[in-house]
């Protein structure tokens, strides 16, 4: 009895990782089931490893159920889990730039850390990147002193002015020929992009935040939720997601500068919403990353939402993602 009730859930299990094959093509602001199903393809993935364990042990042939979606998921779904990838040598005309959403340098005391703002100024300042895209920043580090290195620096907030909108910053070695931002419409969310010259060429960086959906990782807290409005809301987030990928989208079609994009897209490699921003750019941890590319936990479930992809006239030397635990996201 207990073997046929363990049957019926693995293929509900392998028709919903099917589902999710599917996820990347429709359109998050239609069929929004879909792109939910979509924030949960690493849990739906491991499930179906456990489930093809589980049968091999029993010496049972319904392995092949999630084994024959695995298989299928390989080469059609983004992947979960990159194998190590060498470096690339300095060539002498490389740039490194990094994303960070800090969470307002958890001026909160989330993490019940000590002076996580010096912390995080301190780890900035080792690592040294060329150009560094903040999401979520505080205000108050406008005016501190500890990123010396970047003579170029922007802050989306003014004193004096209550914008309504998630502040955002870019720090730059590279003198910057323009900048502006990018609104979103009923959203607090925004983009900024910067021309930033280098070496007599100009490269435009984007910095997104794109729509968060605001709920706790902690599962007992969605399992509180009432599971009509958790799923209303999760769809009026997945489509306003939907409707900031279209306007970047848009925007980097209409320019010929060399482009890279960097930031918090609040959503999974699997989803909609990173299809339309990816477009034909290469990501930075596909192309040279290795391990999870973990850059948020969900109850222990390592979720890859923020990205640095590059279009093709740049060829990506290396990736690297930090096990620092700084903010909510790595």
């Amino acid at each position: 009895m207990l073997q046929k009730l363990i049957l019926i859930f693995n293929y509900l299990a392998a028709l919903l990782l099917f589902f999710t094959f599917f996820v990347p093509i429709i359109p998050a602001d239609k069929y929004t089931f879909f792109s939910i199903l979509g924030l949960f393809v690493p849990f739906l993935i491991t499930l179906n490893i456990a489930l093809v364990i589980y049968w091999l042990i029993k010496r049972k042939k319904f392995f092949l159920i999630s084994a024959s979606l695995l298989l299928l998921g390989y080469f059609l779904l983004q992947p979960i889990y990159k194998f190590n990838r060498s470096s690339i040598g300095s060539l002498g005309n490389e740039l490194s730039i990094m994303t960070f959403n800090t969470r307002d340098f958890d001026i909160r005391g989330s993490l019940g850390k000590e002076n996580v703002d010096s912390l995080i100024l301190d780890f900035v300042t080792k690592e040294d990147a060329d150009i560094v895209c903040f999401q979520e920043f505080h205000h108050a580090m406008k005016h501190r002193k500890e990123l010396k290195q970047y003579p170029y620096q922007f802050v989306d907030f003014i004193y004096g002015k209550n914008s309504g909108r998630v502040i955002q910053a870019i720090y730059s070695k590279y003198p910057i020929l323009q900048l502006k931002l990018i609104e979103f419409p009923k959203s607090a969310n925004s983009a900024l992009y910067a021309d930033i010259v280098m070496k007599k060429d100009t490269i435009r960086i984007y910095n997104l935040h794109l729509q968060s959906f605001k709920i706790s990782p902690e599962v007992s807290t969605i399992k509180n939720q009432d599971s009509k409005r958790l799923v209303g809301r999760l769809s009026k987030v997945l489509k306003l997601q939907k409707e900031q990928a279209d306007i970047i989208k848009d925007h980097y079609n209409n320019t010929n500068y060399k482009k890279i994009l960097v930031g918090d897209f609040n959503n999974t490699q699997f989803s909609n919403i990173y299809r339309i921003v990816k477009g034909d750019f290469q990501d930075s941890f596909v192309e040279a990353g290795e391990g999870f590319g973990r850059t948020y936990d969900l109850k222990g479930m390592p979720l890859r939402i923020d990205y640095i992809l590059a279009d093709d006239s740049f060829e990506v030397l290396g990736h690297q993602n930090y096990d620092v635990k700084l903010s909510d996201h790595y």
